[in-house]
């Protein structure tokens, strides 16, 4: 009688972990590599009067004059003598000018005034790879150089967004730091205020995320069983509750949402006042996207049930990654827009190797400095992503009954 071969069965869990936790180290002696001494992310660009007169909509013979008279932050000087401010200094001399031209403060500090909303502005797809996470962070980066006071909240368990901040998930948050901390169902929640962070870029804080955030998903329907609710409410509520308690320190929040349609993309969509969809128009692409709003739609006739109305001042899709050669593409984005019009952003996201480059050192476009990438491809991506925050501002603008 022959016997039955033996074969080798692996521990896998026993093997992933050995292989996440020589991972993790390896990404941690990188992330000390990129930001010595202290592993801490810092600005390091600097900005030129011509970026100052673009940013500020000051002629430069005021600048000029200013430095002259010994006045506002004090620059440095480049190589070429050319005057160079840190992206502190431009803030400090925002307020600054504000002062100095009364005329000028509310387009110097364009925070909210009386009777503007606070906007919640949230990144969605299920698919990953849609850019979500870039189009948060970049937009978040634009606004704090605008000058307006942004919060980005990082839901996606993948943490993506924190790490571009500069902090390893697994290393640099303890327990109960993430945004699953305000919006518990237990005892050990903690107000909002108590988990966001400051920032290296000045104006904007975080909610950091990691993979506590899984835990939401898990204690929702233990919850949901029960007849007791507490002051947050519904899981659909928490979200926008929490952010309640913070919502005069902001004029736009951010939501970076996780990949899923579970019960944090559902409380950020609720939470949200503006909704953003980023699909890039590839057939793949575009049939998820459609299954992930035809999910939304059958959701959200449920929620309604409870309460749940999904109601947003500006709903968009944003065509990411988008290469205007590509053939394909092309027919794709003609298909979204001839059957979406004027719900598709008029600005396409630009797929640029100088966002693959800037990626790589965890960087924002806006913060990568002269020869991290080529000249032209990142004058280029800038440009693209200009285009696409500018559009999304003028929106936000609209919603407020701005002018300008």
């Amino acid at each position: 009688m022959l016997q039955p071969a033996s074969r080798s069965v692996t521990d896998t869990a026993s093997k992933i972990g050995n292989y996440t936790s020589k991972l993790s180290a390896e990404l941690h002696e990188m992330r000390e590599g990129f930001y010595p001494p202290t592993a801490k992310k810092t600005f390091a660009r600097t900005f030129s009067t011509t970026d100052l007169v673009r940013l500020l909509k000051v002629p430069e013979s005021t600048l000029r004059q200013l430095t002259i008279e010994g006045k506002g932050p004090v620059p440095e000087r480049a190589d070429n003598n050319r005057r160079t401010y840190t992206v502190e200094q431009v803030r400090e001399l925002r307020a600054f000018l504000a002062e100095l031209r009364p005329d000028d403060a509310q387009t110097l500090l364009p925070h909210r005034r009386a009777g503007e909303k606070l906007q919640i502005i949230a990144t969605a797809n299920f698919k990953g790879g849609s850019s979500k996470t870039t189009t948060s962070i970049h937009l978040a980066h634009f606004l704090g150089l605008q000058g307006y006071r942004v919060l980005c909240i990082d839901l996606d368990p993948q943490a993506s967004m924190t790490a571009l901040f500069g902090l390893q998930p697994e290393f640099d948050l303890g327990e109960n730091e993430t945004a699953y901390a305000a919006i518990r169902y237990d005892n050990d929640r903690r107000p909002l205020t108590e988990v966001i962070r400051t920032t290296y870029f000045p104006g904007v804080d975080l909610v950091p995320g990691n993979l506590e955030l899984m835990d939401f998903e898990f204690d929702t329907p233990s919850y949901l069983s029960q007849k007791n609710r507490d002051d947050l409410g519904l899981f659909f509520e928490r979200l926008n509750n929490a952010i309640a308690g913070v919502e005069d320190r902001y004029d736009i929040v951010i939501l970076d949402t996780p990949p899923s349609l579970g019960y944090s993309t559902l409380a950020a969509l609720y939470a949200a006042t503006s909704l953003i969809i980023t699909v890039h128009p590839a057939m793949l692409d575009v049939a998820s996207c459609n299954q992930f709003l035809i999910m939304i739609s059958d959701l959200s006739e449920t929620l309604a049930q409870f309460g749940a109305r999904f109601e947003h001042d500006f709903f968009r899709f944003l065509l990411t990654r988008v290469n205007p050669n590509d053939g394909p593409q092309k027919y794709m984005s003609g298909v979204m827009r001839r059957l979406f019009g004027g719900d598709v952003l008029v600005a396409d996201a630009l797929e640029s190797t100088a966002i693959a480059g800037a990626a790589v050192a965890k960087k924002t476009l806006y913060e990568l400095e002269a020869g991290e990438v080529g000249r032209e491809a990142l004058k280029r991506a800038i440009e693209s992503a200009d285009r696409v925050n500018f559009e999304i501002l003028e929106l936000v603008h609209k919603v407020w009954g701005r002018s300008a």
